[in-house]
């Protein structure tokens, strides 16, 4: 039976007593604002009252199934990457909304948005906009691309930065299809907003230490293309350069699950010693250990392709359970390969309480994955349920004494 949790009560978090205007939307920005929300901060989302064809707010409010008789502003993505926030709503295209968004600004610590700049400036919300209402804001910017170059404030999506920052490069490099493909996630979005919520924190340290803000700009392109690169520069690292791009080990066709009698493992020898328990139990004994191509490290990594697909020749003779039994013992890296209906299920993310389950009060039963990180000292925890699009207008202007009268003063 399915164990439903309770909210905590209050954030715990080593972001406690943090505040954050939060302007960002999609997957990029609203996934590191959750990060820093389930780290205590208090997330206020400002949204849009509508105009789009779904609805107004983010737009990922609306993608997916709902239960029947659910709002739709509670689809599946948004709930995933927008607990722990309240959310208000302002039309900014408004003098008054502008003015009473200022006033938040003076009791927040951070700003964060992932509108283009020029649109920011354009309402009056640029850095230096809001640096005069708060001369110690931290204004945290997603752009898609760095402001310093020719693509400063064009369009960025994960297909985009995908196909600029040389990910779309990299499966056409493990299989001869030289087509370019999108990997089937939104990396570059998480990754930018991994980036993005790190970048907060430490400019939260650097305030912290001197009383200063800053402006910090956090372009998609340049995070992703870093990601990427950290392997994959390689050779080419060296100026002038002494070989090819990409990690040989990683960019290799049989770099893959392995299929067993009944399903697949991930299995990855990595060690001298754990190669020749594994060339023993494989059954090929001094053989390949004694192998020149197979016979160290060095060695290995030259010609990975051939000894990943001498591997997969094994593998199908066992069971996965049989395979799990001969090599855990060994200290052999292996794990089950899990399809993606079998996660929940996987005893160790059982284990940890992965999966967390609530009760919407408006949309009922769902679920929850518990924030990864843990704080020994000052756990992170989840407080609040994904919000409805402006649910907590009232609360939170009442909270800062803000209207939205014409007379509000400027």
């Amino acid at each position: 039976m399915t164990k439903t949790k309770t909210l905590a009560g209050k954030a715990t978090g080593p972001l406690s007593g943090v505040r954050i205007l939060d302007l960002t939307s999609v997957v990029n920005g609203a996934y590191a604002t959750q990060i820093l929300a389930d780290q205590g901060a208090d997330v206020i989302k400002v949204e849009d009252p509508g105009g789009r064809r779904g609805g107004g707010g983010d737009i990922m409010r609306y993608p997916g199934h709902v239960p029947e008789g659910a709002p739709r502003d509670l689809g599946p993505i948004f709930l995933t990457i927008n607990r722990n926030k309240r959310s208000i709503v302002l039309d900014l295209k408004e003098p008054s909304a502008q003015r009473a968004l200022k006033r938040l600004v003076e009791s927040c610590d951070v700003f964060a948005a992932s509108v283009r700049y020029e649109g920011l400036k354009r309402l009056g919300l640029s850095y230096e906009d809001l640096k005069a209402v708060k001369p110690d804001i931290i204004y945290v910017h997603a752009a898609g691309y760095g402001s310093d170059g020719p693509y400063a404030g064009e369009p960025a999506y994960d297909d985009l930065i995908q196909s600029a920052s040389g990910l779309a490069d990299v499966l056409p490099r493990t299989d001869g299809n030289d087509t370019p493909r999108i990997l089937p996630t939104l990396v570059a979005d998480k990754v930018s907003g991994l980036f993005m919520a790190q970048a907060v924190t430490a400019a939260l340290l650097h305030k912290a230490r001197t009383g200063e803000g800053q402006f910090v700009e956090v372009p998609m392109l340049e995070c992703v293309t870093s990601f990427l690169l950290v392997e994959h520069l390689y050779d080419h690292t060296f100026e002038p350069a002494l070989g090819q791009w990409g990690y040989p080990r990683v960019v290799n066709p049989n770099r893959k699950p392995f299929k067993t009698a009944d399903g697949y493992i991930g299995l990855l020898p990595y060690t001298d010693k754990q190669w020749d328990q594994f060339f023993e139990v494989a059954g090929w004994g001094d053989s390949l250990a004694k192998d020149p191509r197979f016979s160290d490290y060095a060695a290995r990594a030259k010609h990975t392709h051939e000894l990943y697909g001498l591997v997969e020749t094994v593998t199908g003779t066992k069971t996965t359970e049989e395979w799990l039994a001969l090599l855990k013992p060994l200290s052999i890296p292996v794990v089950r390969t899990n399809r993606l209906d079998e996660l929940e299920a996987d005893p160790h993310l059982a284990a940890v309480g992965f999966f967390e389950h609530y009760d919407h009060p408006d949309c009922g039963a769902y679920k929850q994955i518990r924030p990864p990180v843990k704080f020994a000292g000052s756990p992170a925890n989840i407080r609040r349920h994904p919000p409805r699009l402006g649910e907590h207008t009232e609360e939170v202007l009442a909270e800062f004494g803000v209207g939205l009268g014409e007379d509000e003063p400027a």
